[in-house]
């Protein structure tokens, strides 16, 4: 009896232990990098004078463009979630549009709270709502992604041949950028860890070993082929294109508005609007909350460059334009949240 006792004693203490440790686990995913971007921010705005930064904030705006900024914004996540739509067609899982919104509208919510966490949520979401195994899901989510990133580094080619001064005064700015890219494309160290990881994939489907672990691994990697490939084997190529078009002209389009909020920005033309969102973009690669700190240096560092020589509407200017985009992700987070208790609530309603 006395031994059963200790026995138990022992699975609480573990069971204790290991929920402990996943919560702390958990709360540095969030703290280190909400931290990080705080740092950012505080080392950029407390060389602002705050009082003037408020004033143009309050008297100087026109919110107009600003609220235009935030209708677009919502469009965009809109058109990303019919651009999804196609790539699961492709793989004849026809799911319904309001799923696919809230997944969409949940996934930008969830990186405000864990960086890179929306895309697994939003796979898990609709594997839950839809019954589609995960990994072609996530399959479908990675091949967006590329695109997204092919999207990026055409419109930084395009900036580099029309505004090339713009990215060498930049880089001039902060070497710290240029030299982190040619020490991590010249080191070895990634390639050998692609080889090695395609290595490893070959290796396995090379394999006629029949264990469980072995065929679950084959499948995960079929479906995750197979969710990718949808862009190359859809019937709907031209589409697809007409919706990243979108999806991208959308994106561009929410800074572009902004610029003509502020009197002292709205000289800008649309290369000038094209440089800083493909330098905000770029910045958004850095697992921060949101972008939080290095969107706004990005930004910032960009428009110093076109001329704005006042810190402070720089500043007032990053913090309309990154903090409208927040506020749209946060209310269709909350839009989404009720939208999926309203699902569960439904779907517990007895059937006479």
């Amino acid at each position: 009896m006395y031994h059963a006792k200790v026995q138990i004693l022992f699975l609480i203490s573990d069971k204790l232990e290991h929920k402990i440790s996943r919560i702390i686990r958990n709360t540095l995913k969030f703290l280190i990098p909400l931290c990080c971007g705080i740092a950012i921010c505080w080392a950029l705005y407390s060389k602002l004078d705050m009082s003037q930064i408020v004033r143009i904030l309050q008297s100087e705006i026109k919110y107009g463009w600003v609220l235009l900024s935030m209708v677009v914004g919502v469009l965009s996540h809109v058109v990303r979630a019919m651009r999804w739509q196609l790539q699961l067609r492709a793989l004849g899982r026809p799911i319904p549009f309001r799923t696919l919104t809230n997944a969409i509208f949940g996934t930008y919510a969830m990186n405000l709270v864990f960086p890179r966490l929306g895309e697994v949520w939003r796979c898990g979401y609709v594997n839950r709502r839809e019954n589609i195994p995960f990994t072609l899901l996530l399959g479908s989510v990675v091949s967006d992604r590329l695109m997204d990133t092919l999207s990026v580094m055409l419109l930084t080619m395009a900036v580099f041949f029309l505004q090339m001064h713009v990215l060498l005064d930049f880089l001039a700015q902060y070497p710290v950028i240029k030299d982190t890219a040619l020490s991590l494309l010249t080191s070895p160290y990634p390639y050998l860890l692609l080889v090695a990881c395609i290595g490893v994939i070959v290796w396995l489907f090379r394999q006629k070993n029949d264990h469980r672990w072995v065929m679950k691994v084959k499948e995960m990697f079929r479906n995750l082929w197979a969710g990718i490939r949808t862009v190359l084997t859809m019937r709907q190529k031209g589409r697809f294109l007409f919706y990243t078009i979108l999806l991208w002209g959308c994106y561009y389009l929410q800074l572009y508005f902004c610029i003509f909020a502020f009197a002292d920005t709205e000289y800008l033309g649309a290369l000038a609007a094209l440089s800083l969102f493909v330098m905000g973009s770029i910045s958004m690669g850095i697992p921060v909350q949101g972008g939080l700190g290095p969107w706004h240096l990005a930004v910032m560092a960009t428009l110093t460059i076109y001329g704005v020589t006042d810190n402070n509407v720089a500043g007032s200017f990053a913090l309309v334009a990154h903090g409208s985009q927040m506020v749209v992700i946060i209310l269709l987070g909350i839009y989404t949240l009720f939208s999926i208790l309203f699902e569960k609530k439904r779907e517990n309603i007895p059937t006479e």
